[in-house]
């Protein structure tokens, strides 16, 4: 099967449920940045999310384990005392740079945790935008193949 339109479908599900159960709108559910989730390089994706060269900054925090021995569950956390908007996971060498967004509603803690998925040893990115502005953290995660290292 096509890889983009799986991953149409996968998005369209995902989004269709999202929006069914009332988790977003269907506004927000038509307004995902596919030029971002498309990004091949940090560059591209920093583009595309309007983050032209973001800060690192103590605000944010990123919990990962330094090294995960399931590149296809490696569970990532992230949180700031800053008022964010969004809050989003790249990982540098993964083929599509950017993992997951969220959008974070007024009045909310700047809390995620998810798991993402990592093809190699890569650099991990927390971004966080705060008044219009991103500010991000950064985390070298090492996966493995079998304890091998890689």
């Amino acid at each position: 099967m096509n890889e983009q339109r799986r991953a149409l479908l996968k998005y369209s599900a995902v989004f269709g449920l999202m929006s069914s159960a009332g988790l977003i709108s269907t506004a927000q559910a038509e307004e995902w940045n596919k030029a971002a989730f498309e990004g091949k390089s940090l560059d591209e994706v920093f583009k595309a999310l309007g983050a032209s060269s973001p800060d690192k900054s103590s605000t944010v925090v990123l919990n990962a384990p330094d090294i995960a021995e399931n590149g296809a569950v490696v569970p990532v956390s992230i949180t700031s005392n800053l008022k964010a908007d969004q809050i989003a996971i790249l990982v540098e060498k993964n083929p599509a740079v950017l993992a997951a967004q969220f959008f974070i509603p007024n009045g909310t803690e700047a809390f995620v945790t998810t798991r993402i998925k990592m093809g190699q040893s890569s650099n991990v990115y927390a971004l966080v935008k705060t008044d219009g502005k991103w500010v991000m953290a950064v985390k070298e995660i090492k996966v493995t193949l079998g304890g091998c290292g890689g």
